[in-house]
Formats: structure tokens, C-alpha cells, sequence
């Protein structure tokens, strides 16, 4: 029994496509797309941060908070890079929208590109998550969030109703992080 084993391992290891994959370079992963945005809340205090992978059908949302009050809150990607505490975050303009889409899930002409799940804070305040979104792209094309103003990640006081007009009811801005390269 042992020296069928072994040859058949010898064989394997004489076979061309053995040899032929033993001698050729290791193919290094393809290149990922990345960004990260610095989350501020509006006496500019850091609560966090995110990191934004381009995944083949979307991008990937890392989350690390701390310091948010417990509970739900609204979370959008808005449409303007542009994180200024003392106008409420008013400055990261409305969502990434998309051509004829109204907000929410539960809206028969939504969701917006840029709506993303309520985010559910225990009661420490710290949070760590991950949100995949396939509206949005790293990339070039109408979906990039590096147009020509940018894009910005937007935390809501109050949970999204997932179907008010035009960003479900979700209440101020608390947290604002504009997306960098």
C-alpha cells in the first residue's frame, strides 16, 4: 500500500501540468481600488473611520466607530465631498442618488445609490461592520464616487424609515466623513 502511494505521488509530481505549474510565478492578487474616509462629528471630534474596498459588483464599507450614541441611525452615502460641522454637514449635499430613483427600500422607485442600512450602535457606542453596496463604484463612470465633487459618508441621529422623501425621515447629521484615495 505504501508503494502505490508513493508512486502515484511520483507520477503526480512528473506530470506536465505538475511541473508546469511548479516553475511558473506565483500570479499576485489583483489590484484592489481602496479608500478610506475619516469620520468628524460636528464640534469636529474623530468618531471613527472607513475603509472602501471595489469589490468585482460593488464596494465594500468597513466600518469602526465609537463614541455615536446607542441605537439606530441612518447611514447614506451622500453626493458632494464635503464635511463642514458647523453647517450640520449640509455641505455633503443629498444622496448619491442614481437617475430616477427616489430614496428608500421600500420605495417602488428606490433605493438611492447611495442609501445604505440603518447602522444599530450597542450601548458602549463602539462599532465595527461591514456593508457591502453595490450601487456605487470606486472606478471611473456615472456610479464612481470621485466625480468631480466627491462623495462623503453621512450618519443620520435617527433610524431611516426606509421610504420617506428624500432621505427617510432619518433626522441631523451627527457623523460626516468625506471619501478620500
Amino acid at each position: 500500500m505504501k508503494h502505490h502511494i508513493l508512486t502515484t505521488v511520483l507520477a503526480l509530481c512528473a506530470s506536465p501540468a505538475f511541473a508546469q505549474s511548479a516553475t511558473m510565478e506565483p500570479v499576485p492578487p489583483a489590484a484592489s481600488l481602496t479608500a478610506h474616509a475619516d469620520f468628524k462629528d460636528q464640534a469636529g471630534a474623530a468618531v471613527g473611520s472607513a475603509r472602501l474596498t471595489q469589490l468585482p459588483k460593488g464596494v465594500l464599507v468597513e466600518l469602526d466607530l465609537k463614541g455615536l450614541s446607542p441605537g439606530l441611525h441612518g447611514f447614506h452615502i451622500h453626493q458632494t465631498g464635503k464635511c463642514e460641522g458647523a453647517a450640520k454637514f449640509a455641505s455633503a449635499g443629498g444622496h448619491f442618488a442614481g437617475a430616477g430613483h427616489d430614496h428608500g427600500y421600500q420605495s417602488a422607485a428606490g433605493p438611492h445609490a447611495g442609501d445604505l442600512p440603518n447602522l444599530i450602535v450597542p450601548e458602549n457606542g463602539l462599532l465595527k461592520l461591514q456593508v457591502f453596496t453595490s450601487g456605487v463604484s470606486l472606478s471611473e463612470g456615472a456610479t464612481s464616487l470621485f466625480d468631480t465633487d466627491g462623495s462623503a459618508l453621512v450618519i443620520h441621529a435617527k433610524a431611516d424609515d426606509y421610504r420617506s422623501q428624500p432621505a427617510g425621515d432619518s433626522g441631523d447629521r451627527i457623523a460626516c466623513a468625506v471619501v478620500e484615495k
